[in-house]
């Protein structure tokens, strides 16, 4: 098989595997959408970066000693449906890169990421990603079984919470949180989330200026 060293070596409208996606050695960031390629946006702005590192903070600290483990992207996961056991990598047709999710069955770890669904997802929109948020990975999480669901949005300052219900396997709006709010996720009630802290600007330190 000759190596794929760059992307347009690929047929966008083929279906690729996880396998496939093991295989590529080029610097393009993509995501695999039951078997077909999708290019991730260029790489975050500042405003994505602080809040994503500012929840990344808050999850180190809380899950620091807790047997639930949390990461950030770049990590992959790959989805099914919730109903299958367990797949291969050339079973797998999806395979996505939240900005941070947390992972309590640590037997779905392995040296490449998850392999299955996370408990907990949390995805940061941007201004060129937020009908693949909303929709596409609302329903490929909704699908594999994501427990919990946060969609954030940097500019309103706000975060919409969605929680699977196992009677419906549907998610439900729980909460919508503003930048005054303490969030509390459903499945860690005991985790406050101080958003006024995460949506917090940045400012300058040569000219006091705030740069997002």
């Amino acid at each position: 098989m000759a190596k794929i060293t760059d992307l347009s070596q690929l047929d966008l409208n083929a279906t690729y595997s996880y396998a496939d996606y093991l295989t590529w050695q080029f610097d393009d960031a993509v995501e695999l959408i039951k078997g077909k390629i999708q290019l991730m946006s260029p790489a975050p702005n500042v405003r994505h970066q602080s809040i994503s590192w500012r929840f990344n903070g808050l999850l180190f600290q809380y899950f620091r000693y807790k047997s639930c483990r949390a990461f950030a992207a770049p990590f992959d996961v790959r989805l099914y449906d919730r109903k299958k056991s367990m797949l291969g990598n050339k079973e797998i047709y999806t395979v996505v890169q939240p900005d941070l999710c947390v992972i309590c069955d640590t037997d779905k770890l392995d040296r490449q990421g998850c392999n299955g669904a996370p408990d907990w997802i949390i995805e940061i929109l941007s201004k060129g990603n937020s009908k693949r948020e909303t929709q596409e990975k609302y329903a490929l999480y909704q699908e594999s079984g994501v427990k919990e669901y946060w969609l954030v949005y940097p500019y309103e300052q706000s975060v919409h919470q969605f929680v699977l219900n196992p009677q419906t396997e549907k998610y439900q709006l729980l909460s919508m949180f503003s930048a005054e709010d303490q969030a509390h996720p459903a499945l860690f009630p005991d985790l406050a989330i101080d958003l006024a802290e995460v949506f917090a600007e940045i400012e300058n330190p040569g000219n006091g200026t705030q740069i997002v």
